[in-house]
């Protein structure tokens, strides 16, 4: 059964032009089942049924995947550990600093990085404007998380000269990309199709121009 489930992951991910080896489809399989335990007691996610956490968590999460830039990624307002985790167990070359203020939620990615031998992945419990990393991220990544000027404002102290920040979001901003301030760049909207979710996703991927005045 386990088989089938990755072999299943494994042709649905190729469809977002991600090609997973049988060790890392399992990888993703059991996050999941960690995910399922621990929100009995926590109540992290509130998509709990297996169908919807592959597509709303791991697929959806995979979708940027090949925007990815660089070696050290932050993941703003992780929540359970998406798209962060995810994108961890794919890219072992990269390094993911996944950043919550919801204590319990960073427990979580902090044990699950344990539990599938993660060393790539650190959980920090912090606010995102509070931030002041020794080096920039490369690349910052935020799901779900608030309008894109907002986040544009949060990613800013985490940012440095050509920093990419790729934000998830449904139907393209237009209204959001106006507002954005002058120091982020626009650099595209990538529409993508996620396997098994019934909704518009695209990918906006902003560039990080200090100097600019915002």
């Amino acid at each position: 059964m386990q088989a089938d489930k990755a072999a299943d992951l494994f042709k649905r991910a190729a469809q977002l032009g991600v090609y997973l080896k049988p060790d890392t489809a399992a990888k993703l399989l059991r996050l999941l089942d960690e995910l399922t335990q621990w929100n009995r007691a926590y109540n992290l996610t509130a998509i709990t049924d297996e169908e919807s956490m592959i597509a709303g968590h791991l697929l959806d999460s995979l979708a940027a995947s090949r925007d990815l830039v660089g070696t050290r990624i932050a993941d703003l307002g992780t929540g359970a550990g998406f798209p962060g985790l995810p994108l961890a167990i794919v890219h072992p070359d990269k390094h993911f600093t996944l950043i919550d203020a919801t204590a319990k939620k960073v427990r979580f990615v902090a044990h699950a990085a344990r539990a599938l031998s993660l060393g790539n992945v650190t959980a920090m419990h912090a606010r995102a404007e509070d931030l002041s990393p020794d080096k920039p991220f490369d690349t910052i990544l935020a799901r779900a998380v608030t309008s894109l000027p907002a986040l544009a404002a949060l990613a800013r102290p985490s940012a440095g000269p050509g920093t990419l920040l790729l934000a998830y979001k449904g139907q393209r901003p237009d209204d959001e990309i106006a507002a954005l301030p002058r120091d982020w760049e626009l650099v595209g909207v990538r529409n993508v199709r996620v396997p098994g979710l019934d909704a518009e996703r695209c990918i906006v991927t902003l560039k990080y121009r200090p100097g600019m005045q915002p």
